[in-house]
């Protein structure tokens, strides 16, 4: 499986502006600039979408595991925050909350571990990575 997404910047750093697309068109064009980066502009940026790709992939993985397990979320939500310092991006935080019928805390939460250790993205990540898991 190969996947891309494309890159376009005109100008400077700090007073240019580019836009990211990708192959499904779910992104198209979509603004991104200094501002929208590191500070509150208007558009996504690198580190935003790193966190929807964890966020994403992790869930899914969850609830592959889920179902291996015998069990169906009726919902899990997951949120992830990308640290960046000194120029690096040194955590993924997720934050988990799933409403899951019939599961024990401990089940969930081995499977929510063992899903932060093994989705796609987390192998890709070269970061600490913390969780927190809870059922809602």
């Amino acid at each position: 499986m190969k996947r891309n997404a494309t890159a376009i910047w005109n100008g400077t750093g700090k007073e240019g502006h580019g836009n990211l697309s990708t192959q499904s068109g779910v992104l198209n064009k979509t603004q991104y600039s200094f501002n929208s980066r590191f500070a509150e502009g208007i558009g996504t940026n690198p580190e935003e979408l790193m966190a929807a790709a964890h966020a994403g992939c992790f869930t899914m993985k969850v609830s592959f595991l889920l179902v291996e397990a015998g069990f169906i979320a009726d919902e899990l939500e997951t949120k992830c925050v990308i640290t960046v310092d000194n120029g690096a991006i040194t955590k993924s935080e997720l934050t988990l909350r799933g409403k899951v019928p019939g599961i024990a805390a401990e089940q969930f939460a081995a499977i929510a571990e063992n899903a932060r250790a093994n989705c796609i993205v987390s192998k890709a990540y070269n970061c600490e990575i913390t969780l927190d898991a809870s059922l809602v």
